[in-house]
């Protein structure tokens, strides 16, 4: 037995949440579900990884507990981990036995020891000292296992009463409790469901599996889901039985493959699952699916051909003469399932991002699509329509071939139109303007192809090419008009120049622009404070009338005084300056 000091999932003492009353209360009670929905997320079971899980209960040491010891609420936990360990043991080797047949005998011995403990667990729980919802809890988890083995031994009256039973009490169980608690019982009450329609469709209800298909659709992507798919694939192995040929272009050829009659077995149900999905994404999710399954089944017909020496030489890209064989034929065929499914599951990508390309109606908060990504789509499209009339055995049936021919013009009008959009949106006009036009003439060519067509898919293609005419015309004119507008200030760049610029409204009087701050709380009418400007500092003033003043001519007391220099030497000359001269 697991020490006090430990819990039995191997960790140190802790507060349990679930094991909810203290010792010295009067009863105990066991959150059974949502206890072990808790250790299945923590170790291992959200990514499907049984083993991990089970080897963490390996810390349980399984001793016998009766209703004479039970001392503590915590006793009432081993044997329903115990029982959780021999389930997941049992998952894991159900996982494998896939690939190792034995190991579905060792996955239901150990499902029959996972009942013997749950039975240990009601037997336990009928202790004056249980109250009545672990009572109920332990009931509801005990009938559930009973019901898993009885489905695994295809006792399927047996598992679809017990299953109906777990399903009973668990609902109960939801209804008594607040909205949170309801959820791990609700979800438990959802994965037995499909075991419920699987088991009537054994017993003789084929509406059933209709059911299921639904079930699958509403699912989306999570566990649920790949258990329904089990289903789903364990019920096609059944009808494929029945599936021994198919017809394609005209020829019959036998089909030996079992992945392969699984498969087109599921592209007839998943027909009829399309009709019914409500959303682009579980419409894509279906396409998904399918793709995976043709991938595969296309992978088997490949191994059984590797002795055909034509086959060899059609995959190395050499030239095939003559009839090819029923083998090889069928594997055309599935190659052309391949891309028509391709190509169905990118127009409803195409779909889903269209809805989110840039205009007035667009959501705040969305991604925006460019016209780039849709470009890239419809080049998808156009390669693999190119592939089909090149598939060895049809390539002289001009039917197939004109058919293709024709998609590849519609959907070429639609890749042009794009990339018109692409260069719009840049204000390439006059290369938008040639792109449209080019666009126009691919339509017109594929709509002429359309009419020797009468296929539904194609005529609702060629309804979508008319309706993509008059787009195309309408865009057309809203380019010439945004050519004429960027030739005068008053067009987009003067609005485009306006919000960089952020001129003021008292700069632009002469232009005329749709400005919609201007109607705003705070117009742009004019700066404030204004900005500083240069002006001229205090003049100097300078006397320049000197410049124009003629003086009178002094030449003829120049020459006076030169005569008396002469006469008198130098003696003279300075007698003259020292005492002034002679004075008359």
């Amino acid at each position: 037995m697991a020490a006090e000091g430990e819990n039995v999932t191997g960790g140190k003492e802790k507060s349990d949440d679930h094991a909810s009353e203290a010792v010295s209360s009067d009863s105990y009670t066991l959150e059974a579900l949502v206890l072990i929905k808790e250790a299945q997320q923590q170790h291992g079971l959200r990514h499907g990884d049984y083993q991990r899980y089970r080897e963490l209960k390996n810390r349980v040491t399984p001793k016998k507990v009766t209703p004479e010891i039970l001392t503590d609420p915590r006793f009432i936990q081993l044997p329903l981990f115990c029982a959780e360990r021999c389930w997941a043991y049992a998952m894991q080797l159900k996982a494998e036995a896939n690939t190792e047949p034995r190991k579905k005998f060792h996955m239901t011995a150990r499902l029959r020891k996972a009942v013997h403990y749950a039975e240990e667990l009601v037997a336990l729980c009928q202790s004056p000292k249980c109250d009545a919802r672990t009572k109920l809890e332990c009931e509801a988890y005990s009938t559930w296992i009973s019901g898993s083995l009885r489905f695994e031994l295809e006792n399927w009256e047996q598992a679809m009463e017990l299953f109906t039973k777990a399903k009973t009490i668990y609902q109960k169980l939801a209804s008594a409790f607040t909205e949170e608690q309801q959820v791990v019982y609700q979800q438990r009450v959802d994965e037995i469901a499909p075991n419920l329609r699987y088991c009537a469709y054994n017993i003789g209800d084929e509406s059933a599996i209709i059911d299921l298909q639904k079930m699958r659709i509403a699912a989306g992507e999570d566990q649920l889901s790949s258990k329904l798919d089990d289903l789903l694939s364990q019920t096609r192995e059944k009808q494929a039985a029945t599936l021994s040929e198919v017809t394609w272009r005209g020829r019959m050829v036998p089909v030996k493959v079992e992945s392969v009659r699984l498969f087109l077995l599921g592209v007839g149900d998943a027909e009829k699952e399309l009709e019914s999905a409500d959303t682009l994404d579980s419409k894509i999710s279906i396409y998904e699916t399918l793709l995976k399954q043709c991938i595969d089944a296309q992978q088997s017909l490949r191994d059984t051909l590797q002795e055909d020496v034509v086959f060899k030489a059609a995959i190395r890209g050499q030239q095939v003469e003559g009839k090819i064989s029923n083998q090889h034929y069928l594997y055309s065929y599935l190659t052309y399932l391949r891309l028509k499914i391709a190509i169905e599951r990118n127009l409803l990508l195409i779909e889903n991002l269209r809805q989110y390309l840039q205009g007035p109606q667009m959501e705040e908060g969305r991604k925006v699509t460019k016209p780039q990504d849709l470009v890239r789509l419809y080049d998808i499209i156009i390669q693999n329509l190119g592939e089909i009339p090149k598939l060895h055995g049809v390539e002289e049936d001009s039917t197939l071939e004109e058919e293709s021919n024709t998609r590849i013009q519609g959907f070429k009008a639609y890749r042009l139109f794009y990339i018109a959009r692409a260069y719009s949106s840049a204000k390439k006009w006059t290369e938008a303007i040639a792109l449209y036009q080019r666009a126009l003439d691919c339509a017109q060519k594929a709509l002429t192809g359309y009419k020797k067509l009468t296929d539904t898919q194609c005529l609702k293609e060629a309804q979508n090419l008319k309706e993509l005419q008059g787009e195309i015309s309408g865009m057309m004119y809203s380019c010439h008009a945004n050519s004429i507008l960027d030739l005068s200030p008053a067009g987009d760049q003067a609005v485009i120049n306006v919000a960089a610029e952020r001129r003021p409204l008292e700069d632009r009087l002469d232009e005329y622009v749709e400005d919609k701050s201007l109607t705003g709380k705070k117009p742009f009418v004019a700066s404030f404070p204004p900005d500083f400007e240069p002006i001229p500092c205090r003049p100097l003033f300078f006397d320049l009338a000197l410049n124009h003043v003629g003086f009178p001519s002094l030449e003829d007391k120049l020459e006076q005084g030169q005569k008396k220099v002469a006469g008198g030497g130098i003696t003279g000359f300075v007698k003259g300056w020292l005492w002034g001269g002679d004075k008359k």
